[in-house]
């Protein structure tokens, strides 16, 4: 049992590494400050153009206006405000569109390397990416609790596992909830 365990846990880190490598970084360099930038480029609209923000059919107003504009854009979902837009996923070029005194004003929107992992990182991309986000969610909580399975059913590791979880387990609680 042991040497299948050992097996799946490699397996599924070797596979997944590259995924946590990257969140890490854009992770902790989102915690430096280093946020990542976008580029906003004014879309020209004419200007009589209106979106209703209200409106059941706003993804086909906004392909149709973009359209309009000559822009090809394919977009899977919107982030809607009261009175603005945002086309996802934002990990991409993508466009907003808001009301500002009356009138319509559109951007296109290009985010750095940075920015677009963040995005990711927030879930912010195409909808088969976030499928697979989810999996190496799952594939981590497999690959740290096969890891403890591990270190407790060793003799010559349990009473170091045991200490260094408990230990990171205190630092966590009183980090988060307690300081």
């Amino acid at each position: 049992m042991r040497r299948y365990v050992m097996l799946l846990h490699l397996y599924i880190a070797a596979f997944v590494a590259p995924v946590f490598i990257l969140v890490a970084i854009s992770g902790g360099l989102y915690l430096f400050g280093i946020k990542g930038d976008v580029t906003k480029t004014p879309l020209e609209l004419p200007a009589d153009a209106t979106l209703d923000f209200s409106s059941r059919n706003l993804e086909d107003n906004i392909s149709a206006l973009l359209a309009a504009q000559s822009v090809q854009h394919r977009f899977e979902y919107l982030k809607m405000g009261a009175t603005s837009a945002v086309t996802r996923p934002t990990s991409r070029i993508s466009y907003e569109f808001k009301l500002e005194g009356g009138k319509l004003i559109a951007n296109r929107v290009k985010p750095n390397l940075q920015k677009t992992m963040i995005e990711l990182h927030k879930g912010h991309g195409p909808t088969l990416f976030k499928a697979y986000q989810k999996l190496v969610a799952i594939s981590l909580i497999l690959v740290v609790l096969s890891g403890l399975w591990m270190g407790l059913t060793s003799r010559a590791l349990l009473k170091k596992t045991a200490i260094t979880s408990g230990a990171g387990l205190i630092v966590f609680v009183l980090l988060a909830f307690l300081i």
